[in-house]
C-alpha cells in the first residue's frame, strides 16, 4: 500500500538532482540561475531607459525559452541570532555583555513584530536532449537502470555540456544588463525546492548567503 509519502512524489515532476542539474520525469533538465537585482527607482531616466532596451536584447537574443521566478520569504534572522550568541559566550566584559542581549531582544522584537521580506531572483534555463519521445521522454538515456553505465554517462555529459552552454549565454546577458549571477549547486538546488514544496518548513538553512556573499 502506498504511503503519504510516495503520493505526495507522485506530484513533484523532479526525478533527481544531481551534478547541478535537475532532471524532470519526463527527462528533460533544468539548471538554475540565481540573480543580483537593480535598484531601478534610483535610476536617472536615461539609465533606466538604457537598461530596459539592454534587457529586451537580452530576451531576443535568446533562442530557447527560459523562467524569471521571484520568490519573496519573510527574513530569517536564526543565523545572525546564532552568531550573536556565540559573541556573547566570547565576551568577558559585563557591560558589553549587557549590551549584545539588550541588542538580541531588540532584534528579535523587532523582526516579530515587522513583516520584513526578502526577494530572490532565479532564472531557469530547461534543455530537452534530441532523444526527446513524447510518449516516453527520454528517461532510458538518462536516468539509471535503462542502459549501461558508460553510455548513461556519456549521455548525460553531452546534455549537461549544452545545456551549460546556454546557461553561459543567459549569465552573459545579464551582466550587460547590469546584474550578477550564479549557477545553484546540487545542494543549493535541493534547498531551493525542498522549500518550495514546502513553505512552512523552517529547518533548512536558507539561500541568503549565496545571494549576498557571491552576486553582490
Amino acid at each position: 500500500m502506498p504511503t503519504s509519502a510516495s503520493k505526495t512524489q507522485d506530484f513533484i515532476p523532479i526525478q533527481e538532482i544531481r551534478d547541478d542539474v535537475v532532471i524532470m520525469k519526463d527527462g528533460s533538465m533544468r539548471m538554475v540561475v540565481i540573480v543580483s537585482s537593480i535598484n531601478f527607482a534610483l535610476k536617472s531616466p536615461d539609465e533606466q531607459m538604457a537598461i530596459i532596451i539592454e534587457f529586451q536584447n537580452f530576451l531576443n537574443s535568446l533562442d530557447f525559452s527560459i523562467q524569471i521566478a521571484i520568490q519573496s520569504r519573510r527574513l530569517d534572522i536564526r543565523d545572525y541570532i546564532m552568531s550573536l550568541d556565540e559573541r556573547l559566550k566570547e565576551e568577558n566584559n559585563e557591560l558589553i555583555q549587557i549590551q549584545i542581549r539588550e541588542y538580541i531582544d531588540f532584534i528579535k522584537n523587532f523582526n516579530d513584530s515587522t513583516n520584513i521580506m526578502t526577494k530572490s531572483f532565479f532564472i531557469t534555463v530547461p534543455y530537452v536532449p534530441p532523444l526527446y519521445n513524447k510518449k516516453q521522454g527520454i528517461l532510458g538515456s538518462l536516468l539509471p537502470g535503462k542502459k549501461k553505465g558508460g553510455e548513461l554517462l556519456n549521455d548525460f555529459a553531452e546534455s549537461k555540456t549544452q545545456l551549460e552552454q546556454r546557461v553561459n549565454v543567459v549569465i552573459q546577458g545579464l551582466s550587460r544588463v547590469g546584474v550578477r549571477s550564479i549557477v545553484l549547486g546540487t545542494e543549493e538546488l535541493v534547498e531551493l525546492y525542498f522549500k518550495l514544496f514546502n513553505p512552512g518548513e523552517n529547518s533548512t538553512p536558507s539561500l541568503e548567503g549565496i545571494q549576498a556573499n557571491q552576486i553582490a
